[in-house]
């Protein structure tokens, strides 16, 4: 089936009414058009060219003056006097040539501009501390890229002489292809290939960068990390990128960031997490102890009764927040120790205590304390 033989219709392809309302109309429209989208229907050449159609077909029954010319008139109506043949329209140039008519670029429309273009765009990777991480840092970039020629100042001439006119493009920078459409002239443009868009031919080349504008230089310069910025963070610096030809503008650079963990903290947004090993009669009876913070070491105290997994909250002392003012908090998680490798006497008060309790625990010389002493015995004895 060709591409155009489905157009005789608009109502039709959208599956709509000749009465249909405008919400029917454009309801209709949405649904085909997500069957039919080509992110969906990759490789499919035929669905590629319904989603064209019922788009061309859209575009002229949501118009009000262009629905009731097609209706009065049909096909001829909207798309000239050249339509009556293929499909009900009859466009020589087939389906595409009207796509392009409808949403391509139109004569009259904007077009390139002439001159020198953007240098293209760059990308770099740096690696950070975790303490750089958080509270910014200064750091020094080396790049090699195409820099603005220093001999010709980026115009691409040898000393004394001038670009002239490109011949191809007559200084527009641009080749404009015109020909006949449905709904009249259309306009299609390109960069020019003789003199890459600029408009200018260099005829005395600069002999330093030939022509070009521009040298491939190593370039050193700082740039300011703020505080807050995550691993795989990226900060975008403009005109630090490649210099453009014959005295274009510079891209951007992307600066990538690489941020090393630091054993003592896990970071979760802007709050940071540690651990605190305490032991047992320590747990129960409570303590106080100095915590590692990225600045000074903070003193917490512990409650007596603290239980394996308690959290501690230290307000402020987290990661400052990247857009805004103030920090996030420090959790410090306790974890408490289980003791191995009792002495007897340490064995005897647990057991005492545990007695105490009415706990039950294991008999001595299962494991416990008593057990490796008697080994020891044994093998001294």
């Amino acid at each position: 089936m060709a591409v155009t033989d489905g157009l005789g219709d608009l109502y039709a392809l959208l599956g709509v009414r000749p009465d249909a309302t405008d919400d029917e109309i454009k309801r209709a429209y949405r649904a085909r058009a997500r069957e039919l989208h080509p992110d969906t229907n990759q490789g499919d050449a035929e669905a590629e060219a319904r989603f064209k159609e019922v788009t061309v077909a859209y575009e002229v029954l949501r118009d009000p003056e262009r629905r009731a010319r097609y209706d009065r008139y049909g096909p001829e109506g909207v798309f000239g006097s050249q339509a009556g043949g293929m499909g009900g329209f009859g466009f020589e140039g087939g389906l595409g040539d009207i796509f392009e008519a409808f949403f391509g670029q139109m004569a009259g429309g904007g077009g390139r501009r002439a001159g020198p273009q953007v240098g293209a765009d760059a990308e770099v990777q740096i690696g950070l501390t975790f303490a750089e991480a958080v509270f910014g840092a200064r750091k020094e970039i080396s790049v090699r890229l195409p820099s603005t020629c220093t001999a010709c100042g980026g115009r691409g001439t040898a000393p004394g002489t001038d670009p002239e006119t490109c011949i191809d493009c007559q200084g527009t920078g641009e080749i404009r292809r015109v020909r006949q459409s449905l709904l009249g002239q259309v306009v299609t443009s390109v960069a020019c290939a003789r003199c890459s868009g600029t408009g200018e031919m260099i005829p005395n080349p600069c002999p330093e960068c030939q022509g070009e504008g521009r040298r491939m230089e190593d370039n050193t310069f700082s740039v300011e990390v703020p505080a807050g910025v995550e691993h795989g963070s990226t900060l975008r610096l403009a005109d630090r990128g490649a210099a453009g030809q014959r005295g274009g503008p510079s891209g951007s650079l992307f600066v990538h960031l690489a941020v090393a963990p630091d054993p003592r903290f896990e970071r979760s947004g802007d709050d940071l997490h540690t651990t605190l090993t305490i032991g047992v009669a320590q747990a129960v009876l409570g303590t106080e102890a100095d915590v590692e913070t990225l600045e000074d070491p903070q003193h917490v105290r512990i409650a007596p009764g603290t239980q394996h997994g308690h959290v501690e909250r230290i307000k402020n002392l987290g990661v400052p927040h990247l857009r805004g003012r103030g920090r996030g908090d420090l959790f410090v998680h306790v974890l408490v120790e289980t003791p191995r490798d009792l002495t007897r006497e340490q064995d005897e008060l647990l057991r005492q205590f545990a007695a105490l309790r009415g706990e039950e625990v294991s008999p001595p010389g299962s494991g416990g304390g008593e057990g490796m002493f008697s080994r020891l015995r044994s093998a001294f004895g």
